[in-house]
């Protein structure tokens, strides 16, 4: 069939079609007078479901937590200027995390755009903001290659090492028109193979050694069921916060987070070769480095400008995690004969690291035994703001039914625990999603909450209030002679705020109260907040100050 004759559309269709065609079913974003050729066209199409956020910092959390969680491309819509630079905190996030999620935002009219004339909405060096914190940015320049460089877009952000990529469309580009194309399947993604020596010299490690470990980050979420083999052949396991549950958080060989503690450092010191998979060994996870890892250590990531980026390594194999672990177990046999004594180590760390935990939780024990038990049990998505509840118990002791289910701001970044939660609730909405948020972050996107009713999202929201910034309190009272300078917020009475953003509200003043109300909660549809009264019920049995000053560094 000649152009001619084919079919046009204006480009802003021709995106909102191939979304749809790429496996898209959602959406977030903020309408604006740039990127209503799309969203229209995604209306009048009705195959996405678009969600309107407050802000477009919410819409990107959204989105990325819509991605972690249904292992899927998460997509956020906004408008040029002011609306684009509003998502890029959350963006750096996404990028922290390795997210894939497609970030659609606007120009201006060509003839305008990148001039420096003033038109509204102009920024002329937004392309530079958004490489800063995007894995791949690209630009459509006239309609005709709207499809092409959409699925461009989609592939880069999906393939490993994945992570947030940023597509710029024209206003009047998304109006124009081109003929439509023919679409058959998904975009390809780009796979990194390892290459078979190194793995051969890598399974012959594996055979001299009698302790083996794999310190598996969030980048082997999706080599689950290799490192699951892995760890029942006989290797142990440790894991970062953002890959745990990569191996099964109740195996007696999985150390899990506690990856940080002096029993983890004598297992450490025992090991006779760590395989770190997927992970860039963080400095909150790591003593800014400090910690000793164990040797020789072998370090497996599709990335390969990260080969001994934060540690010199003996190995190092370029390559997607899932198909290095399977190429390692077709080289090694069904059963490693390992130490035992080292494996029963294993399990005392980590024994350790959970008592460690549940002495320091004082009252709160309560509250988070109750969470452990439902989030695991009935493998719910767990959703964590940067709180000191996060950090003392949220990041480990909650145990995760598989990695998916976790999602928490890598990047240490506070407020974006509502608006995450309402993606996750999106991404597994016959399933409760279990938000961990404290009082001075709920306020950065205390909009979004508004969302969450508007959409019906099925959340519990525990608000941990205790009338402050409380870490930097902490911090203060610690490190600087008591000034609590700019950490006593002013506080909302939550329960008058839930009322008129119509969100169900209770306030429990006494911890013994909560596991009945959290467990009527996981039962109770939509969205609905329990607030914890501090003040009320008293505090931890161990103060919770933040990464150690220096070198000595911290989890959060």
């Amino acid at each position: 069939m000649s152009e001619a004759a084919q079919i046009h559309e204006a480009a802003g269709d021709l995106i909102a079609r191939a979304l749809a065609e790429a496996g898209v079913k959602f959406a977030f974003g903020v309408i604006s007078i740039h990127n209503m050729p799309i969203l229209d066209a995604i209306l009048r199409q009705g195959r996405i479901t678009f969600v309107p956020a407050r802000g477009e910092a919410g819409a990107m959390n959204m989105a990325d937590a819509y991605a972690r969680v249904s292992q899927s491309l998460g997509v956020v819509i906004t408008s040029t200027g002011t609306a684009a630079g509003n998502a890029a905190g959350s963006q750096a996030e996404a990028l922290t995390a390795g997210s894939p999620v497609l970030h659609i935002t606007s120009q201006l009219d060509t003839i305008y755009m990148d001039r420096d004339r003033a038109a509204i909405h102009d920024v002329p060096r937004q392309p530079d903001m958004l490489k800063a914190v995007s894995k791949a940015y690209f630009r459509i320049w006239e309609a005709r290659t709207a499809v092409p460089v959409l699925q461009a877009a989609i592939s880069a952000a999906l393939s490993a090492p994945a992570g947030p990529v940023s597509l710029e469309i024209p206003v009047d580009v998304q109006r124009m028109t081109a003929a439509v194309p023919r679409l058959i399947g998904a975009p390809p993604l780009a796979v990194t193979r390892p290459g078979p020596a190194q793995l051969d010299a890598l399974a012959a490690m594996v055979l001299k050694a009698r302790r083996p470990m794999l310190w598996l980050g969030g980048g082997a979420k999706g080599a689950r069921e290799a490192a699951g083999e892995l760890v029942e052949r006989g290797f142990c396991a440790v894991t970062s916060a953002n890959g745990r549950a990569v191996a099964r958080e109740d195996h007696p060989r999985n150390l899990g987070a506690y990856n940080m503690t002096a029993p983890a450092q004598a297992v450490y010191d025992r090991c006779d070769l760590m395989i770190a998979v997927g992970t860039r060994l963080r400095g909150n996870e790591t003593r800014n480095n400090a910690l000793r890892l164990g040797a020789p250590l072998v370090q497996i990531d599709a990335d390969g400008s990260q080969g001994g980026r934060n540690y010199p390594v003996d190995l190092f194999v370029h390559g997607d995690a899932r198909l290095a672990l399977e190429g390692l177990l077709e080289r090694l046999p069904a059963k490693l004969g390992g130490d035992a004594e080292f494996a029963a180590g294993v399990l005392a760390a980590r024994t350790a690291g959970e008592a460690a935990v549940a002495r320091g939780l004082g009252p709160y024990a309560p509250l988070a035994d109750a969470m452990r038990d439902a989030v695991h049990s009935r493998a719910l998505p767990f959703v964590r703001d940067v709180t000191i509840a996060n950090s003392t118990f949220g990041n480990r002791y909650v145990r995760l039914a598989a990695p998916h289910l976790g999602v928490h701001a890598l990047g240490g970044g506070i407020g974006q625990g509502i608006a995450m939660a309402v993606g996750a609730s999106f991404a597994l909405p016959h399933k409760k999603t279990v938000a961990l948020v404290g009082d001075g972050g709920a306020m950065v996107n205390i909009g979004e909450l508004a969302t969450a009713v508007e959409q019906k999202s099925n959340i519990v929201f525990v608000l941990m209030n205790d009338r402050a910034y409380g870490v930097i309190a902490n911090i203060q009272d610690a490190q600087y002679g008591n000034r609590q300078a700019y950490s006593r917020l002013h506080t909302p009475d939550f329960g008058l705020l839930a009322r008129a953003m119509g969100l169900a509200h209770e306030r429990i003043s006494e911890i013994s109260a909560f596991k009945e109300r959290f467990d009527a909660a996981l039962q109770t549809p939509g969205p609905l907040m329990l607030e914890i009264d501090m003040p009320a019920i008293g505090p931890y049995a161990e103060r919770f100050g933040g990464p150690p000053a220096g070198a000595a560094g911290g989890s959060a």
